[in-house]
């Protein structure tokens, strides 16, 4: 992801939790993760800002925009449509919200370069909310994960 609506990471940084804001990140990150689990998909969109980016680190993937973000979902839920998420860490403060999360769920769908396999995916994966300030929402997200357990987990790896 690229700076944030013209912040440098040491200007973000630089900036202030107040209990206000504290608490307004975390509503609206429970708030996308509730979504998440209904399968809501405008409630989701509803917690970014409108030029939101989504990137899959490992696979150098990444969505644009409102638009970009449904097609995310929608391929990821298509892969993966029991996928269930059982948060292990967070860290919330001005800057977003950082999650550890435990993702399981059965590859039923294509994903990235993967063709769908039946097989289970049990891995840990790490997610980055960047907050925007002025839209008072959620930038997008930034998605890492062993690219090469993942690979193993789908039968793409038998070493």
């Amino acid at each position: 992801m690229a700076q944030l609506s013209g912040f440098t990471v040491r200007d973000r940084l630089a900036w202030e939790v107040t209990p206000e804001l504290y608490r307004a990140i975390r509503e609206l990150w429970k708030h996308h993760s509730l979504a998440e689990d209904r399968r809501d998909l405008q409630g989701l969109l509803d917690t970014l800002t409108k030029d939101c980016v989504y990137e899959v680190v490992p696979t150098g993937e990444r969505w644009e925009g409102h638009a970009g973000a449904r097609t995310f979902y929608t391929s990821f839920l298509g892969a993966f449509p029991d996928v269930r998420f059982d948060l292990k860490e967070i860290v919330i403060g001005p800057q977003g919200v950082i999650e550890v999360t435990r993702m399981r769920g059965t590859h039923q769908g294509p994903w990235s370069s993967h063709a769908p396999t039946g097989q289970r995916v049990d891995i840990d994966v790490v997610i980055s909310f960047p907050w925007d300030p002025a839209a008072e929402r959620f930038s997008g997200e930034r998605v890492y994960y062993d690219t090469a357990r993942m690979s193993q987990q789908l039968g793409r790896d038998r070493t």
